[in-house]
């Protein structure tokens, strides 16, 4: 069993209101998700676009739900904007997380992405990067890895994504050989994994030792299998339905948690299943990935 004092349950925003889909969700409020958020049992949330820029505000918020900030998306620019540019929007987010008393930030390179555009199919499209630009790459996480944890005191764990430059299992072992485990550990996401042709068992039992936050995320094979068929983008897929929630899905979760417990993990696993929340109730959805989690977790 998981030590719950080390491991605690999170769920993200993107249930309730989708970032990039902003009409998934629109008419619900931040007040109403993290206080479902709280009612389905979870303590962990991480930073959608409609929480409160003010850090007071959103403390005095969090705090009555008994919520904390695990984690926020940071989109890195390494490949297409000068370092400098990078490291300033960089800090400007440590800074808030710090505020927030979060020790992890969720860093995913942007620069080429093909996650956002509505029209261009997720499958055959994705840029590739060439040795120099690896290079680049590489030695600018380690060098946001260095000021994220020496300066604030904060991990830098990489989200490899579909669509991005690093979403493939070749690209995640080149990603984990070529930076510093000192400065920039994994954040392993089942679901992106799975999406992308990966198995998540083998990929947790590899980077074990180098994982610092986790999304738990299932997918619906039969939707991937129509996205790859009719050339659909991944915000299209999203709105078919391609995720949801751990236990709903075709991943196996057990082997998973076993291997992540057997190696002392510790920190959040969050629950991050974008869906169209007309379809799937957010509070309902949170309820059911909640009671999953504890029969297969004992958390």
């Amino acid at each position: 069993m998981f030590n719950k004092e080390k491991v605690k349950l999170g769920i993200a925003p993107i249930a309730w209101t989708n970032d990039d889909l902003p009409d998934l969700g629109g008419e619900n409020t931040f007040e109403q998700c993290v206080s479902e958020m709280a009612l389905a049992g979870f303590t962990g949330s991480e930073v959608g676009n409609k929480y409160p820029k003010d850090p007071d505000i959103l403390k005095k918020a969090l705090e009555l739900r008994g919520i904390e900030i695990c984690n926020q998306w940071f989109s890195s620019f390494l490949l297409t904007k000068p370092f400098e540019e990078v490291e300033k929007e960089f800090r400007a987010q440590l800074a808030f997380l710090k505020t927030m008393g979060s020790g992890i930030i969720g860093v995913s390179e942007q620069s080429h992405s093909v996650q956002g555009m509505q029209d261009t199919p997720i499958f055959g499209h994705k840029y590739v990067m060439n040795d120099a630009e690896w290079d680049i790459f590489c030695k600018g996480l380690n060098r946001l890895g260095k000021i994220a944890a020496d300066e604030y005191g904060i991990c830098l764990t990489y989200h490899h994504h579909m669509g991005t430059v690093v979403q493939d299992e070749d690209e995640v072992e080149r990603m984990m050989e070529e930076t510093d485990k000192k400065y920039v550990s994994l954040l392993f996401d089942t679901g992106h994994f799975k999406y992308c042709g990966a198995d998540p068992l083998k990929m947790v039992q590899k980077y074990a030792d180098r994982i610092k936050h986790v999304h738990l995320k299932d997918i619906r094979p039969e939707v991937v299998e129509k996205v790859k068929k009719e050339d659909l983008s991944f915000l299209e897929g999203v709105r078919q339905g391609t995720f949801t929630i751990p236990g709903d899905g075709c991943i196996d979760f057990e082997p998973v948690f076993r291997v992540l417990e057997e190696n002392g993990y510790e920190g959040y696993m969050v629950v991050e299943a974008e869906q169209d929340p007309a379809k799937a109730d957010p509070l309902e959805y949170a309820i059911r990935a909640r009671k999953y989690i504890s029969e297969k977790t004992g958390l």
